[in-house]
């Protein structure tokens, strides 16, 4: 019996990048209600959401028995001017998961400074090929994504995953595939978003497993989110910027969109996936209920433990019931 852990982040209580924090939920009460609805990890969430000092951070995670997984840092890595700041900031987080790291390590989660950009924040799940990076712009965002993973693996002897994500430079499959051919396999990989893969890709007749398999030998780390085709529908026809979407539920509970969870639970046990799969329903500050999406989010995800069949690996969904 192969056990799944699953973890949950601060984007599933509305702590999104760039975004108003007057309607935000501090991060004790985040991690009891993630602690309540049965998940047993983390991601660390915006430099300073938690505790920035190791022996704080390390009591909240503690006294709750959750594990960090990892803190998400954008880097606005198509200017060659931000990668020295970009790696110094990649650093100082990435010292802070080692000092509060557990069983398995941490990733420093590398993105783009996904948002920012407004032509790709427009084009966000409609991207036409003319709006990706020309060469010279491709050696320096892959340049910047070494210097990253080659600073933090140096200093702290933590991994890299780069997140592909809407609204940044690293979106479509072939997007991935160019950053992937551009850098360090030793040090740099991705985590799999399922949601923003499918965003990227065009939601309709993806071929997740085959996406899966393209890109294993690099996929170190997962993230497990859905995609309302309904809403990915109208940000074509109607044209909506990555944040309207967003705030219109994109990305909708686990099981109600159009990812194949149970086939992607299927590849993990067929690759013997040893690490954390981690949940995450970006919403916007002050958007829903994020502590009962979280709970129909896991017994979701439980609920698929009974659709193997007999010739198929098994997965249990670990952590409390």
């Amino acid at each position: 019996m192969r056990k799944l852990m699953v973890g949950n982040a601060p984007c599933s209580w509305g702590l999104l990048e760039n975004q108003d924090k007057s309607k935000q939920i501090q991060f004790d009460q985040m991690l009891d209600e993630l602690k309540e609805t049965g998940y047993t990890a983390t991601e660390l969430g915006d430099w300073g959401y938690m505790p920035t000092d190791p022996a704080a951070l390390h009591e909240e995670l503690g006294k709750r028995s959750l594990t960090m997984l990892g803190a998400f840092v954008p880097v606005a890595m198509k200017f060659a001017a931000a990668h020295d700041e970009g790696a110094e900031r990649a650093v100082k987080t990435a010292k802070l998961l080692s000092a509060v790291a557990g069983d398995p390590a941490p990733f420093l989660v590398l993105a783009d400074d996904n948002g920012t950009d407004p032509v790709r924040t427009k084009l966000a799940g409609r991207v036409p090929a003319s709006a990706s990076l020309n060469k010279d712009e491709w050696k320096t965002f892959a340049a910047g994504a070494n210097k990253v993973a080659r600073a933090v693996y140096d200093a702290t002897g933590l991994r890299t995953v780069f997140h592909h994500h809407s609204a940044g430079y690293v979106e479509t499959p072939d997007e991935i595939a160019t950053l992937l051919e551009l850098t360090d396999a030793d040090k740099l990989g991705i985590v799999f978003d399922s949601g923003h893969y499918l965003n990227g890709a065009g939601v309709d007749d993806v071929d997740l497993v085959a996406a899966l398999n393209r890109f294993k030998d690099r996929i170190w780390y997962i993230h497990l989110k859905d995609i309302s085709p309904e809403v990915a529908h109208q940000v074509r026809t109607q044209e909506w910027d990555y944040f309207n979407a967003v705030r219109s539920g994109l990305f909708c509970e686990l099981g109600k969109g159009a990812v194949d969870f149970p086939a992607l639970l299927r590849w993990l046990a067929e690759q013997d996936y040893k690490g954390y799969t981690l949940v995450e329903q970006d919403v916007l500050p002050g958007m829903g209920h994020p502590k009962e999406s979280a709970a129909r989010n896991r017994e979701y995800l439980r609920s698929i433990e009974s659709n193997f069949t007999d010739n198929q690996p098994i997965l249990e969904i670990a952590g409390a019931r």
